[in-house]
């Protein structure tokens, strides 16, 4: 049989087994096609950006550009990035893909939407990929190289960065906090990746702790998982991912979002979007291009994700056809954002304001595609999103 057969009858019979696949959630299989929440995309703005009706964008900043109002200039690549309340506004925060100076910046609006201040959280760091919000307020820059670091910044500004080297050195990618069980997701980003927990010993404090992986047979799409401790988080001279022979390899982690008792993460090299049931410690596929009819898979180059209160999911693509897709709980998946012109770029950092009524993100590479990032582009929409 081929792939698609196989892990259909896998899906299948694990669906079967399971009865729902997820802890408050609706899914019972993978997502399909199907039609979107908030209907069909119009022709593309004067942003070059296509929306459902009643959704409008606006550019935020331009890379190497001054942002509007202020004389900070944004910085190249924009990656992963999180929204903050701060005052009666908000903070966007955004990372840099670019290296030895990398970092994260943040921009500040006021409760109307306009843009307050920018300015740097984090410098001198290396190609700062995605990362994650943490319950007490602080973002986790996460770098992407082999032996990369874990920072937590502060968006405000208030204070300096700290690294978090106790938290691993491995290619970072992204990071997701998971308050019930006082633990912190984290994606890999290598073809043989892992998908690893830090659990410290003093939740808020990620100064000290212990590093886990996920471990499951190399075959299984669904059933139940167990984790081991990381020997060395160092990393050095083994890498963290070959540490513990029983540890799952995934193809390319990347986004990773904490709901209600599901971590959701997402693997590029199969472009496929995972759901951890921490809960009952299970692994289950929530969406999966080899699943779906031939030719008519909506979401491929599976990249950043995000959630709403709503229990939608917000996943951007890395290539495709430069589109972030919805997934509902109902277990349909369509777009709701397509960028046009900039087929040589990827989308990064989504990210909802505090109120879930404006959604930003960046087109790291621009329509330009330069490789360096220096013409990236980043957005905001606003419009009736599902909360």
């Amino acid at each position: 049989m081929d792939r698609r057969t196989v892990l259909r009858s896998a899906v299948a019979g694990a669906a079967a087994f399971s009865g729902s696949l997820w802890a408050g959630a609706a899914l019972a299989a993978p997502a399909q096609p199907g039609p979107g929440p908030y209907g069909e995309l119009l022709a593309a703005d004067v942003n070059g950006i296509q929306l459902p009706a009643g959704f409008t964008s606006r550019v935020i900043a331009r890379s190497g550009q001054r942002v509007a109002g202020t004389s900070y200039l944004w910085h190249w690549a924009p990656d992963g990035g999180a929204c903050f309340p701060a005052g009666d506004g908000w903070i966007y925060v955004s990372n840099s893909e670019v290296p030895i100076i990398g970092g994260a910046s943040a921009v500040r609006f006021a409760a109307d939407g306009s843009v307050v201040s920018a300015y740097r959280i984090l410098g001198g760091t290396n190609i700062n990929c995605a990362g994650g919000a943490t319950p007490w307020g602080t973002w986790l820059s996460c770098e992407e190289v082999p032996l990369g670091r874990v920072f937590e910044t502060w968006p405000d500004g208030s204070r300096s960065a700290e690294e978090r080297t106790r938290m691993g050195r491995f290619t970072h990618e992204a990071a997701a906090c998971d308050p019930d069980r006082q633990v912190v997701y984290l994606t890999e980003d290598e073809e043989d990746g892992c998908f690893y927990r830090f659990v410290p010993d003093t939740w808020g404090d990620l100064r000290t702790g212990r590093v886990q992986v996920l471990c499951a047979p190399a075959d299984q799409v669904a059933g139940p998982v167990t984790w081991r401790d990381i020997p060395d988080r160092d990393g050095f001279p083994i890498p963290t991912r070959f540490q513990v022979g029983a540890a799952k390899h995934f193809d390319g982690g990347e986004g990773c979002w904490y709901d209600r008792g599901t971590c959701w993460f997402t693997t590029k090299g199969d472009n496929r979007v995972w759901a951890y049931d921490a809960l009952n410690q299970r692994l289950d596929l929530a969406y999966d291009d080899s699943l779906v009819p031939a030719g008519t898979a909506p979401l491929t180059g599976v990249d950043n994700i995000t959630g709403t209160a709503a229990g939608d999911l917000y996943v951007a693509e890395d290539g495709g056809n430069m589109e972030i897709n919805v997934i509902t709980p109902a277990g349909v998946v369509a777009p709701i954002v397509r960028i046009q012109g900039q087929s040589s770029s990827e989308i990064t950092g989504p990210a909802f304001s505090p109120d879930g009524s404006r959604l930003y993100f960046s087109s790291q590479r621009g329509p330009s595609g330069d490789r360096t990032g220096s013409n990236g582009i980043t957005y905001e929409i606003h419009g009736p999103f599902r909360r």
